[in-house]
């Protein structure tokens, strides 16, 4: 994982998969790993409702490595 070697590093995923995130971070020994969530499910969204999560997730993603 890019954390051991020293390059912060946060999962992007729907909503569906926190679950199943979470218990691989865990597995891989970083339980405290940051997740940027959007809504599920993706493949239904039209190109505004991708573009719109995926702003969503990159502000999310800023904040949690830049604060």
């Amino acid at each position: 994982m890019a954390e051991r070697n020293g390059v912060p590093a946060v999962s992007i995923m729907t909503s569906a998969f926190v679950d199943a995130a979470e218990l691989m971070a865990r597995v891989q020994g970083v339980p405290l790993h940051p997740f940027s969530v959007i809504e599920h499910p993706i493949a239904s969204a039209d190109a505004k409702g991708i573009d719109e999560r995926a702003q969503l997730a990159v502000a999310a993603v800023v904040e949690i490595l830049v604060g």
